[in-house]
């Protein structure tokens, strides 16, 4: 295999040295160091590759939207050396057959750990228990269950879930949406809801789900993961279970970082998505929380759709976008220019905190000697303005286009494989 050095890299935006990668692994670390290839990294941070909790890769049933290998382009032109997959596939994720075949495509693939998220429920109906040990028992080796998409409204059913993964270490990934409280539902309700005249989603009809379901964790002393959390009292409902040592843990993603609802006023359906763009207040609140450690990780929903889904009037249009590719340019922007956080406290977040919740043990592991190439490289000196049409992904429908995002990711290594360099996908 042949071996690289990165030169005078800032490891976690720190210390400048090389980084020797060969067999797989960080084989050195230090001054003048000497490889087969060479890469010029002065002024860029390296920091362990990303690990995504939320990516939808759409197959089996949507290709038209992504699949396994373009989703898995898109994660390692973002950075990103493993991704979970949602369950909300057709068929459905809800069987050790399914999950096994979503886990070979990636191996297949070969460009980022692809680990399936299996559903909780039969079909996402709510009704009854999919095969949770038996997909924990594949080759797959789920460990995140998640009707996401859908909520596991039913109370009775959610704490059987609970109970059930407790065998194998697992986790309940829950879509926090009471939906009742959502019918019709078409963005944030408040005031530019009420402007607009579309069906408003109550900030309650997330922080309902939030509390009955910690309060369950805490009742059968289980795992909870709550799913792209979006409001100010969901984060103080989080923080309230932390302080009380439930066993919870959650994401907020880019885009929730990024967006108020202000931008639905261009009635454009590349903002309609669910849970709904919130307030400044609401963005202020989950980016405080991020920084403060309340929430755990930021996870990107990446939710791919083909041009029709989106390209017609905002009632008919699907929920979702695109953010595998702009989510280390949007959290950099959002948190690190901002002075909310440092590089450290970013790789934290977007690749340590994931790999423990998903239970991946090769994955957000310290850049140290020994340890496998899984690193990212990031020039936070760049900036470029997104244009949908060189998206890696499958589906153009980033909400960025057209927005100068800062920094690049000019470098990933999967297991010490160059996946992505000089900008350029190497695949």
């Amino acid at each position: 295999m042949t071996s690289y050095v990165i030169k005078d890299v800032a490891i976690l935006g720190d210390q400048v040295t090389d980084i020797l990668i060969a067999d797989g692994i960080i084989k050195d670390i230090g001054s003048g160091l000497s490889g087969d290839t060479v890469i010029d990294a002065k002024g860029c941070v390296a920091l362990p590759g990303l690990v995504d909790l939320h990516t939808h890769l759409r197959e089996p049933g949507r290709e038209d939207a992504e699949t396994v290998l373009s989703g898995s382009k898109a994660a390692a032109m973002g950075g990103f050396t493993a991704v979970h997959a949602m369950a909300n596939t057709n068929p459905v994720a809800d069987t050790a057959g399914v999950v096994e075949q979503v886990w070979r495509l990636g191996q297949e693939a070969g460009l980022v750990d692809v680990r399936p998220v299996g559903a909780v429920t039969i079909g996402l109906e709510g009704t009854a228990l999919a095969e949770l040990g038996a997909m924990a028992d594949s080759a797959a080796q789920v460990r995140i269950f998640s009707d996401d998409g859908k909520c596991v409204h039913d109370a009775v059913l959610m704490r059987r879930a609970l109970e059930y993964v407790k065998a194998f270490d697992g986790v309940v990934a829950q879509h926090a949406q009471e939906p009742r409280l959502t019918e019709g539902a078409q963005m944030n309700e408040g005031i530019v809801s009420g402007k607009l005249g579309l069906a408003g989603w109550p900030a309650v009809a997330e922080e309902a789900i939030i509390a009955r379901d910690v309060l369950l964790a805490q009742h059968v002393g289980s795992r909870l993961h709550v799913c792209h959390l979006s409001t100010a009292g969901s984060v103080e409902i989080i923080r309230w279970a932390k302080e009380r040592g439930i066993n919870v843990t959650a994401e907020v993603t880019p885009h929730h970082l990024y967006f108020t609802d202000d931008v639905v006023e261009s009635y454009d359906p590349v903002f309609k998505v669910n849970p709904p763009l919130r307030t400044k207040a609401d963005v202020d609140a989950v980016r405080a929380g991020l920084a403060d450690g309340t929430i755990d990780i930021v996870a990107t929903d990446h939710a791919p759709h083909p041009s029709e889904d989106k390209d017609c009037e905002w009632a008919a249009a699907a929920f979702g976008m695109t953010g595998l590719e702009s989510a280390l340019s949007v959290v950099y922007e959002t948190m690190v220019q901002s002075g909310l956080m440092t590089w450290s406290a970013v790789a934290k977040v977007m690749s340590v905190n994931p790999a423990i919740i998903g239970r991946v043990s090769d994955q957000g592991l310290e850049l140290a000697v020994g340890n496998p190439a899984n690193i990212v490289i990031f020039d936070p000196r760049a900036q470029a303005v997104v244009d949908a049409r060189k998206t890696v992904s499958a589906s153009r429908n980033t909400p960025y286009a057209g927005r100068t995002l800062p920094g690049k990711v000019v470098a990933t290594f999967f297991r010490g494989r160059p996946t992505v360099l000089n900008g350029e996908l190497n695949a």
